[in-house]
């Protein structure tokens, strides 16, 4: 009964709403998937939810200062946003707001060239940084270089970096069997040199600590003075690699992102070995 009353009531035109409300919504997500933008909507709606509940348990002073954070959030919006609205702009201009769509890579492939591509860099004591987007979105460090959206090869990254080459200043971003862009700009570390077995690294360690620092990327370094190899992520620096297997090896383990399922399952199996016989049906 209640049923017929509510389709009574809906007219062709509120269906047309809904759907162009949720086509909205869906190109704000395309829109800032893959940036740091997600993190910052996050922290908004932990805000939102953390203000519900502190007027749910009448926290009056908690709430008011929430409310003014939430205002002052509210205030700052476009400039932190910046970059997203103007990849919108742009997207509209071309018709592309649709056009992203995730890819399923092969990661042995992909680790198996970076390896490679790293190696024959040291070799030639040419330097390199190459930074592997997990699930921290590089699209905003993407944006600082030049855009390239090329298949993935160890030659392709050899000859980015080639002293002669005119990306080969920066930073190589590569997001699953693609590379996003060349020549980016990395934030820097702050404190001085890093320091891994007592060698002593300069600026592209640092700007491979900075961004690991700030994000969940895996960053190759390979030293023009020495042809070392290091690998950045969490904000440390690994120890000297000298073997490509050993380098693909840690590409492969830290450039898979942990799946909740997995996480779950472990988890359950952990938790089923701690209860008693028979305590488990």
């Amino acid at each position: 009964m209640i049923l017929n009353t509510v389709l009574q009531n809906i007219h062709w035109s509120d269906g047309v709403d809904i759907l162009a409300t949720a086509g909205l919504i869906y190109s704000l997500l395309l829109l800032i998937r893959g940036t740091r933008a997600v993190h910052i909507l996050t922290g908004l709606l932990v805000l939102g939810a953390l203000l519900s509940l502190a007027d749910w348990l009448n926290l009056v002073v908690v709430a008011t200062l929430l409310r003014f954070v939430l205002v002052g959030t509210a205030v700052t919006l476009p400039i932190v946003f910046q970059p997203e609205l103007r990849r919108a702009l742009e997207s509209l201009g071309r018709g592309g707001v649709f056009g992203r769509s995730g890819v399923q890579h092969d990661a042995e492939h992909s680790a198996q060239q970076l390896a490679q591509a790293a190696f024959a860099l040291a070799q030639l004591h040419v330097g390199g940084l190459i930074a592997i987007e997990v699930t921290s979105g590089l699209q905003d460090v993407a944006d600082s270089g030049t855009r390239l959206d090329a298949i993935l090869s160890s030659d392709l990254v050899t000859t980015i970096f080639s002293p002669k080459a005119a990306l080969h200043d920066g930073a190589v971003i590569v997001r699953g069997d693609r590379v996003v862009a060349a020549s980016c700009l990395l934030p820097l570390a702050e404190g001085g040199p890093a320091h891994v077995q007592g060698r002593r690294f300069g600026t592209r360690h640092r700007a491979a600590l900075g961004l690991s620092e700030q994000t969940d990327a895996v960053v190759i370094v390979i030293s023009e003075e020495t042809g070392h190899i290091v690998v950045a992520r969490g904000g440390k620096l690994s120890r000297l690699i000298d073997e490509e297997e050993r380098l693909r090896k840690i590409i492969l383990a830290c450039s898979r992102p942990q799946r909740v399922r997995t996480a779950a399952k472990s988890w359950f199996a952990q938790l089923r070995a701690r209860l008693p016989v028979g305590a488990v049906s």
